[in-house]
């Protein structure tokens, strides 16, 4: 996973100064405009959160929503179950196959940030075990930054500042889960945030399982 944690970006390892910095450019606008544009918009359905973070999504969901987060701060979990302990299940660790085990499948699949910390080889095994994971009529939703065409400086600056260190345009994010999925949906948004920025949405469905 590339990304940057020394200098000023290390302070974003203390969750509650994550949540801080993230509430102050607009990150609760964000999540509540990707639940009601693209989750499911029933009340009951089964969601895996990889790379959770603090877990703050659960603020815009109702609580018949089964959750299930990971991720691999101990910090940002422990957080995570200090608020919504009651809401779902949370681990501090990575997501493999086998440790969803049995598990059944999910109707939606959440990877919000995570991709743009992920090279190519990461990215392309999340969205293998994402299509293993999913219910055939599910959705795998990813949020990513984006530099695009068109876009203004000062957004690019700030994208450019992002620990993540494989920030991608719209059509290679997109290629990345293309071996994975049948339908793919890659949508820019500039509204998210309270500040100049570009995010990537992909919509996956129709997930691909090939055998082993």
């Amino acid at each position: 996973m590339a990304q940057i944690v020394t200098g000023i970006r290390s302070v974003l390892s203390n969750p509650r100064v994550y949540n801080l910095v993230q509430n102050l450019f607009g990150a609760r606008k964000a999540r509540r405009l990707i639940v009601s544009s693209y989750f499911p918009a029933h009340d009951h359905y089964r969601m895996l959160d990889i790379g959770c973070g603090t877990a703050e999504i659960l603020e815009f969901l109702p609580e018949t929503v089964e959750y299930y987060g990971f991720d691999a701060s101990e910090d940002y979990i422990r957080q995570a179950r200090q608020r919504f302990g009651h809401r779902g299940v949370f681990r501090a660790e990575l997501v493999r196959n086998a440790t969803l085990g049995d598990m059944p499948p999910f109707d939606l699949i959440l990877a919000f940030g995570l991709l743009h910390h992920l090279d190519d080889d990461e990215a392309t095994g999340l969205f293998e075990l994402a299509a293993s994971h999913l219910h055939p009529e599910g959705c795998l939703l990813t949020v990513d930054p984006v530099f695009c065409t068109g876009q203004g400086p000062v957004a690019r600056w700030i994208i450019g500042k992002d620990r993540g260190q494989n920030i991608r345009r719209r059509d290679s994010y997109a290629g990345l889960a293309a071996n994975h999925f049948e339908k793919i949906e890659a949508i820019e948004r500039h509204d998210l945030l309270h500040i100049p920025y570009s995010h990537c949405i992909l919509r996956c469905q129709k997930p691909i399982v090939r055998s082993p």
